[in-house]
């Protein structure tokens, strides 16, 4: 059961365009707290998540129409010269591989430039692959050299309430007058 719902968790953390906790980090915290199998968390892990930011790519497609003009003509240039060059082709496949930028914004921009969606989505799965057996390895790791000790920092209350102030000062940052502040 912990199984389905770790999976339902993915799946809808990585439909969102933005705030969601990042993938590894959910997959860490249901190693610690769950223990369950490393093997079966980085493949449904990665499931979750390669089908969630296919479907938020899906989805922005649909927003595109209700851009202003001037921004789908840019749209449509990018798209067209990502793929007229077969250096900028490549140069995407990799950038969904192995990416410093948040895989939310990708899968957006994908969407948005209609890209083709399922060589990208494999490069994720790639990537993901990779770097979610990493941080679960490490965490496997780490509970069996320090135990409880990481347990208690995932699971504290401090570390839950220090998070969600993190995320009402995020979300409160744009309607701070800034104006004021500038002069």
């Amino acid at each position: 059961m912990r199984y389905i719902i770790l999976t339902l968790v993915i799946f809808g953390v990585n439909l969102l365009p933005a705030f969601g906790p990042p993938t590894w980090a959910v997959l860490v915290f249901a190693r610690l707290q769950w223990h369950l199998n490393p093997v079966a968390l980085v493949a449904l892990g990665v499931t979750a998540a390669a089908c969630g930011r296919y479907l938020l790519a899906r989805s922005a497609r649909r927003f595109k129409t209700r851009l202003p003009t001037r921004l789908r003509e840019n749209l449509d240039d990018a798209q067209h010269l990502i793929q007229r060059k077969r250096v900028g082709a490549l140069a995407l496949f990799g950038i969904f591989v192995v990416s410093p930028l948040p895989s939310a914004q990708l899968f957006l921009a994908a969407g948005l430039l209609d890209l083709p969606l399922g060589p990208l989505t494999f490069a994720f799965v790639l990537g993901r692959l990779v770097s979610y057996s990493i941080y679960v390895s490490i965490a496997t790791v780490a509970d069996q050299q320090l135990g409880g000790v990481v347990r208690n920092a995932f699971g504290s209350v401090w570390s839950i309430v220090g998070q969600l102030v993190l995320l009402v000062i995020v979300c409160g940052l744009p309607f701070i007058r800034w104006r004021r502040f500038a002069k």
